[in-house]
C-alpha cells in the first residue's frame, strides 16, 4: 500500500480496479479543515486524465507494471499482434487497449507493451516515428517553411497537419505524444 503523502510523478496506483499514473500532485493545507492531496491521474488503459482530491494519508495499492520491448507484427480486424524479440512469445491486444497509439503503429515497429500481473494492458510507442505521406494536396512554387499548413494522410491512415512543401512520398517524423509534424526526413 502507498500513502497519498508519498505520491510522485510517474508512480502507478490502483483505484477501484483501474490503474492510474500520477501526473501531478499538490499537498494542500487549508486554513480550515484537514489537509488533502490534489492530483492529476492518467488512466493507463484509456490514456484519459482525471483530477481527483484525496485525504492526506489515504492509502492505495501500488500497481506494479512491467514494460517489455516487443515488435508490432500485424492486425487482424481489431486485434493487434506483438512479438517479444528475445523469446519470440506473441501477445495480442484489442484496439481499445492500444487507444490513440494505433494511428502511428507501423508493421515491424519496436514498442513497449505494458503488462500488469502478467496480462498485457497497453502499448507505449517510441517518442517519434517516421511515416510516409500517401495523400496530400500538391505544394505550389513559392511555398516556404514558415508558410501555412495542409492536411496529409500517412501510411497508417492517420491525418496530420504538415507544411505546404511536404508532398506525397515524403517521409515525415511525427511526435507520437502530440501527433504533430516535426520534420521531413531525407530519403
Amino acid at each position: 500500500m502507498i500513502s497519498t503523502n508519498d505520491f510522485r510523478p510517474g508512480m502507478t496506483i490502483e483505484i477501484e480496479g483501474e490503474i492510474y499514473e500520477v501526473v501531478e500532485f499538490l499537498h494542500v493545507k487549508p486554513g480550515k479543515g484537514s489537509a488533502f492531496v490534489r492530483t492529476k491521474l492518467r488512466n493507463i488503459k484509456t490514456q484519459s486524465v482525471i483530477e481527483r482530491n484525496f485525504k492526506a494519508g489515504e492509502k492505495f495499492p501500488r500497481a506494479i507494471l512491467e514494460r517489455r520491448e516487443m515488435q508490432y507484427l500485424y492486425n487482424q480486424d481489431d486485434i493487434y499482434h506483438f512479438m517479444d524479440t528475445t523469446t519470440y512469445e506473441q501477445v495480442s491486444l484489442p484496439k481499445e487497449a492500444i487507444g490513440d497509439a494505433v494511428k502511428f503503429l507501423k508493421e515491424n515497429t519496436l514498442v513497449y507493451v505494458i503488462f500488469h500481473n502478467g496480462t498485457p494492458i497497453g502499448v507505449e510507442l517510441p517518442i517519434t516515428v517516421e511515416l510516409e505521406v500517401v495523400n496530400t494536396e500538391p505544394g505550389f512554387r513559392g511555398d516556404t517553411v514558415t508558410g501555412g499548413s495542409k492536411p496529409a494522410t500517412l501510411e497508417t491512415g492517420a491525418v496530420i497537419q504538415v507544411p505546404l512543401f511536404v508532398n506525397v512520398g515524403d517521409i515525415v517524423k511525427i511526435d507520437t505524444r502530440t501527433g504533430e509534424y516535426l520534420e521531413r526526413v531525407n530519403k
